[in-house]
């Protein structure tokens, strides 16, 4: 019967199951698949509660959102629609506006609560 994770023995035992059941041919809907699924949901709530990753700044994830779209700072201009606030902005002299953080989110799909952030 499966149970809350509540040690990092248990998280241990927990993944080391998971990869067995993953190694295996498992149909859906079999008990195999089941107990695939609930030991995933339970590990996934452990991890989110004792191993929590801590949000980027928001500086860091305007960068990375760049490179991951092969967009240079030259069009994160047009995006903000201010040439000379985008050099401000990425030194960290001027702070984001509600504007800017809108405009963001829409076009770089950055989540709002990471561009809010204190930086």
């Amino acid at each position: 019967m499966l149970k809350p994770i509540k040690s990092d023995q248990q998280y241990a035992d927990a993944l080391a199951r998971t990869y067995a059941l993953m190694q295996k041919d498992i149909r859906p809907d079999s008990k195999d698949s089941d107990e695939l699924e609930v030991l995933s949901i339970l590990i996934r709530d452990f991890e989110v509660e004792h191993f929590r990753i801590p949000r980027p700044n928001p500086l860091d994830a305007i960068k990375f959102r760049l490179d991951q779209m092969n967009l240079s700072e030259a069009e994160l201009s047009e995006i903000l629609g201010f040439r000379s606030r985008k050099s401000e902005i990425l030194s960290g002299k001027r702070k984001l506006s509600l504007a800017m953080i809108r405009k963001l989110n829409e076009v770089l799909h950055i989540p709002a609560e990471i561009l809010i952030q204190a930086y």
